[in-house]
């Protein structure tokens, strides 16, 4: 037994300004009702006592506290640079005017 009609089907075309051929409609509805179908098999099986889960494997925070640690000076910083003036890295710009 269908749950999905082909006069709902169409019903929804037009409230969603969908152009559908009789064809289109026959087919929709096809599947419309194999969803509701499938969709009813599986609240046979979720039971009550089943937790709701948004994951299969339980996650935890990975996150570790942070900490202050060695830092580079601005001279080690800028040692290997194509290009400083003594205090920041020198780029070409990207925007504006070409050097």
């Amino acid at each position: 037994m269908s749950e999905i009609s082909e006069e709902q089907v169409a019903h929804l075309a037009g409230l969603a300004r969908i152009a559908l051929t009789a064809e289109e409609i026959t087919a929709l509805t096809s599947e419309l009702d194999q969803i509701v179908s499938s969709i009813a098999k599986v609240q046979e099986v979720a039971t009550d006592d089943v937790p709701a889960t948004s994951h299969p494997i339980p996650l935890q925070n990975v996150y570790r506290p942070d900490e202050v640690g060695d830092t580079l000076t601005q001279k080690q910083a800028l040692q290997n640079a194509p290009d400083d003036d003594g205090e920041r890295f020198v780029v070409s710009a990207i925007l504006g005017e070409e050097q």
